[in-house]
């Protein structure tokens, strides 16, 4: 015999306690997060003046494959979803909010650029969008207090500049420097770095400065104007194909200055071959990752499994090319951001964990070389290493140096 069931006030009160509280223990879903997916988004140059990076976002995208033929992180498979901005910022944020709006990512990862990201810095720390590990190394990313949700992927630019400041002023303190720098924020960063890296001998020593827009189509009449001035050191603070323009032309006119290329366009296979192997014998630059062209590598643990990834995983991409490594690299800090926030996907605690890395080892930095950020700093890289281009590889010059 049944009864029908029947509730008391007192019960259905107590019941209804009972649940929301249960729904504050636990935190609301996300978007983009599901009991199965991580759902990512990303902008960059598949086209445009600058396309050459997108070996970067590719890489990537290989490595998040291997992490998902794995299992993923908690379960949950990642999905990067890669939009083209061709480098231009008004197409940044076209792109930016169709991710946002449209596919409803967790976050944005390592798009590419400084003034792309810039064009949509607000936007993405007005929702509380984690910015992750931008493709830049310009100032404005490390600036917690305005923007507490964009973090660098990049070395940033004033450290690395006060390192070859650091350099001069060691080995060559009465040098006459010359400065091709782009006209934003990445060429005006690594500049202040220069200067501040300089102090007092700064104004002595740099005689003459020269900008480029992102458009010019070539760099000959600033390098002809910093030869000019008699420098004897030649810095070019400049994306790649204007870096490989710079250094054919300074070769072009029989000059040969010491020549300081920044970190971000030594690639030897995108920015030294186009501009010749021999022009660019004896350019300094800077280094925190391994560069999988180096010989010195072929027995390396963690090379070889570099190595054997992108045979697997990506087996277009060049296993010379040094920004393979790079994309690499910011995969793997995704993923171990992801791994810490141990099941707890939210925006907020991406960001606690992206920020609170402890000299963190990744496979393909150089030894000596780790990450480190800390909630009122977010720079990743707080040591470079110098290099010098001997006509065919990188050869590395003394111990890390602090920017």
């Amino acid at each position: 015999m049944s009864f029908p069931l029947r509730w008391s006030s007192a019960a259905i009160l107590s019941a209804g306690l009972l649940l929301a509280a249960a729904a504050q223990a636990q935190p609301a879903a996300e978007p983009g997060v599901t009991a199965t997916e991580i759902k990512i988004g990303q902008t960059a140059p598949f086209s445009g003046p600058v396309s050459v990076v997108a070996t970067v976002v590719r890489a990537s995208a290989a490595y998040i494959e291997k992490i998902n033929a794995a299992g993923g992180v908690g379960g949950r498979k990642i999905t990067l979803i890669s939009l083209d901005d061709g480098y231009a910022p008004p197409k940044t944020v076209e792109q930016t909010r169709k991710l946002v709006e449209g596919d409803g990512v967790f976050l944005m990862f390592s798009s590419v650029g400084t003034p792309t990201n810039a064009a949509v810095q607000k936007y993405l720390n007005a929702k509380g969008i984690p910015q992750l590990f931008v493709q830049s190394g310009a100032a404005r990313w490390n600036d917690p207090k305005t923007y507490p949700w964009s973090i660098a992927g990049l070395p940033d630019y004033d450290s690395e500049a006060r390192a070859y400041a650091k350099y001069l002023l060691a080995n060559k303190p009465a040098a006459r420097i010359g400065v091709l720098y782009q006209n934003d924020d990445l060429g005006r960063d690594y500049l202040k770095g220069l200067k501040a890296g300089l102090g007092d001998h700064a104004a002595q020593m740099i005689v003459a400065e020269q900008t480029y827009e992102i458009t010019d189509p070539t760099v000959d009449s600033q390098i002809i104007n910093l030869r000019r001035a008699g420098a004897d050191t030649l810095f070019s603070f400049a994306l790649q194909r204007t870096t490989a323009q710079a250094v054919r032309k300074v070769a072009e006119t029989g000059w040969h200055p010491l020549f300081f290329v920044p970190l971000v366009s030594n690639s030897i296979h995108t920015v030294l071959t186009p501009a010749g192997l021999d022009n660019a014998k004896g350019l300094m630059s800077a280094a925190v990752y391994k560069d999988p062209s180096d010989p010195r590598w072929q027995n390396d643990a963690d090379y070889l499994e570099w190595l054997a990834w992108m045979k697997q995983y990506y087996p277009n991409g060049n296993v010379s090319e040094q920004l393979n490594v790079a994309g690499y690299t910011f995969a793997q800090l995704l993923v171990e951001v992801l791994r810490r926030c141990d099941g707890n996907f939210t925006r907020e605690n991406v960001m606690r964990q992206a920020t609170h890395l402890d000299h963190l080892k990744l496979p393909m930095l150089l030894p000596g070389i780790t990450v480190r950020t800390q909630p009122d700093d977010y720079r990743l890289y707080r040591q470079f290493q110098l290099q010098r281009f001997d006509g065919q590889r990188w050869v590395l010059e003394g111990t890390p140096v602090g920017g």
